[in-house]
């Protein structure tokens, strides 16, 4: 049953804390529902716990609930300053001047989390180029979602 989610998990080159039991998959939606509430609620609900992402035509698609879990794992991540956090919520891509640090198993072409200074998960990307390099005006890392999306699609 959580396979869709260590699959997603998987590349970010890390693992993702999550105990396989307490998650509940209610049509294409995962949650994560505690034991205690697992116990009280019916078997058809319309949401319970903490919502993790869903799969829709053979794709997983998460939930920021699940990539702030995937924070507290080993998980590839970049770090990025105000003006680039600011940048990429707003729908843009990063470039390595806006790059702090990076950590975890980076590899071209996999994913990143990325986070602010505060450690906060503003969404994830793609990572494109080394961080390090030092061509300023190439993308390092393409978005792929982030927390403004939600407000964007409310246009």
């Amino acid at each position: 049953m959580i396979g869709p989610i260590q699959a997603f998990a998987g590349k970010f080159g890390g693992e993702i804390n999550l105990d396989a039991a307490s998650v509940v998959k209610e049509g294409i939606r995962y949650y994560c529902v505690d034991e205690s509430l697992r116990q009280t609620s019916k078997r058809d609900f319309f949401y319970a716990g903490s919502y993790l992402g869903k799969v829709k035509d053979g794709r997983f698609f998460p939930a920021f609930g699940l990539l702030k879990r995937m924070t507290e794992g080993t998980a590839a991540r970049v770090i990025v300053d105000a003006k680039t956090e600011w940048l990429f919520v707003c729908g843009r891509d990063i470039f390595s001047r806006g790059i702090v640090k990076a950590t975890g198993p980076l590899r071209k072409g996999g994913y990143v989390l990325v986070l602010n200074k505060y450690s906060e998960c503003l969404g994830f990307g793609r990572l494109l180029q080394n961080v390090d390099s030092k061509k300023d005006n190439v993308v390092v890392v393409k978005n792929v979602l982030d927390v403004g999306d939600f407000l964007r699609r409310e246009r």
